[in-house]
């Protein structure tokens, strides 16, 4: 009888190569198996590094996890600058579609309202400030005029997230760039200055 083959002994990352090999991984877990998969030491594992590293740089799982969330949907979402709202609406909307419309887009939409017992509950925060670089394109739009000078921003942008979370979250309807500007011209149309 063989023995089992002893665990590859973890690679030497240091610096940015280790972070972005660890906050790979912990997406990867959490979109393949949720948050009761994505624990420090599967995350290690997976990483190719030390479990003390990521406890080093981390300090938490909570702080791994929110590090991990924030980098991946930031990336996937930049904030355009096009000089028009509609059109930077369109685009960082349409990016959001899209990146809902795959597994782990759905998997991280989920995994943002999950409640999870082990993880201090920072959900407000994080959505909060997610949405907050969506309504810097919509204060441009005020500033030039594009838009009402009374326009709440946050809740446009609310009007405009809500549905495809919805979508994604309950009905499971598609997403697809027709949605995509139909919720742009309807938030718009009651935003426009009078």
């Amino acid at each position: 009888m063989s023995s089992p083959e002893p665990p590859a002994p973890p690679l030497r990352r240091r610096g940015e190569r280790m972070r972005q090999a660890v906050l790979a991984a912990t997406v990867e877990l959490l979109s393949s198996q949720g948050l009761a998969g994505a624990t420090v030491g599967a995350v290690a594992r997976a990483a190719g590094v030390h479990e003390t590293s990521v406890y080093r740089r981390w300090g938490t799982r909570e702080n791994l996890i929110l590090d991990a969330l924030t980098t991946e949907l930031d990336a996937a979402l930049p904030v355009p600058d096009t000089g028009r709202v509609r059109d930077d609406l369109l685009a960082f909307f349409s990016a959001l579609a899209r990146l809902l419309g795959t597994p782990q887009g759905r998997a991280l939409l989920r995994l943002s309202v999950e409640h999870d017992d082990t993880l201090v509950d920072r959900r407000g925060p994080y959505w909060s400030e997610r949405l907050d670089r969506a309504v810097v394109m919509v204060r441009r739009g005020v500033g030039r005029g594009e838009l009402a000078a009374d326009t709440d921003a946050g809740l446009l942008v609310e009007a405009l997230s809500g549905p495809l979370f919805v979508r994604v979250l309950l009905s499971g309807a598609p997403l697809d760039d027709a949605l995509v500007r139909g919720l742009v011209d309807l938030a718009l149309a009651g935003a426009r200055p009078r």
